[in-house]
């Protein structure tokens, strides 16, 4: 049995790292099978000496995260305590808690996990990056913020965004309105980012002038994107001939951020994924990164980490049982 006391040096660290109404001792208490008692300005951990050890270095995790992001919520709690068991809490380090940019609302937008610090540094030191991970782990919305910055430091002259939109198909004619309106609902979540990143007056500017381009993968063909951040998005439902018509778009000085997630693949039976095929053979051509997020990146709501763990766990091969 051991009894770990620790100090956090001011009532307001205490007071953020225990929580409302001490729920994140709560957590802790249950999630570790220990015992917390939390006075003032210090906290005494009781229990089995490893239980008991994983959970100060959860709270030193906790506290990283606090000097890191100013704020702890009870995401980055579940966060810290599923790196603590997994052994890679010591990378949180990494973490500088530098701000890539202010959004239109004037937040600070930093990397919230050790995925999206690899994803922002790959995206910063290679020519095309590769985000390959579930829902809910910022992939698009990084990627859009990163745009945005490379576009107000001039290091590129626009943006550029397209998504492939499989699901029209025939479904297109059904849908009112020219072209353009008949894809937008699949570009959505492109608008959406850059209206949060730059504010909807700008982003209107920007795309009258050009600046800015939002369209369907196939308005790509025959083109060569000089000078340009270009981002694909939901790129899982490429076909390998589209990712080679797109990657080979790239120019000079331009950057290509590809995302996806290979979960949720919609392409009708028997049609291979480009995403698939892109990064098992360009995994090891220099200038191309890839990053891999897992459910310990989802920074949306809790239960969002949760279903994508369930249905990881879930199309794992099954062995045993009757044959």
């Amino acid at each position: 049995m051991a009894q770990i006391e620790l100090e956090f040096g001011s009532p307001e660290t205490a007071a953020v790292l225990f929580g409302n109404l001490d729920e994140n001792i709560d957590f802790l208490e249950k999630e570790f099978l220990v015992r917390i008692v939390g006075r003032g300005t210090s906290v005494e951990i009781i229990g089995d000496d490893g239980n008991a050890a994983a959970v100060q270095k959860t709270f030193e995790a906790m506290k990283k995260m606090l000097e890191v992001n100013g704020s702890i919520d009870e995401n980055t709690v579940r966060y810290c305590a599923n790196l603590v068991k997994n052994d890679e809490d010591g990378g949180l380090s990494k973490l500088t808690g530098a701000c890539i940019l202010v959004t239109s609302h004037g937040k600070p937008v930093k990397p919230k996990t050790l995925g999206q610090s690899r994803y922002v540094d790959a995206i910063n030191g290679n020519f095309i990056t590769f985000g390959v991970g579930p829902a809910g782990t910022g992939k698009t919305y990084l990627a859009v913020t990163m745009a945005v910055k490379a576009l107000k430091e001039h290091n590129v002259q626009r943006i550029i965004l397209t998504r492939p939109a499989v699901e029209a198909g025939e479904k297109l004619g059904f849908l009112p309105g020219d072209l353009q309106n008949k894809v937008d609902p699949y570009l959505r979540p492109l608008y959406d980012a850059l209206f949060d990143t730059m504010g909807a007056e700008t982003f209107q500017k920007q795309l009258e002038k050009g600046i800015i381009e939002v369209a369907p993968l196939a308005y790509m063909r025959g083109r060569t994107l000089d000078n340009a951040f270009v981002i694909l998005d939901e790129a899982q439902n490429t076909t390998p001939e589209q990712m080679k018509m797109f990657l080979t778009r790239l120019g000079t000085g331009s950057k290509m951020v590809v995302n996806g997630d290979i979960t949720q693949i919609d392409l009708a039976d028997g049609k291979r994924s480009g995403l698939v095929d892109a990064t098992r053979i360009l995994k090891n051509i220099d200038g191309i990164e890839m990053v891999r997020f897992t459910e310990k990146d989802v920074v949306r709501f809790r239960l969002v980490s949760e279903i994508v763990k369930a249905y990881a766990k879930d199309a794992q091969p099954k062995t045993g049982g009757k044959k």
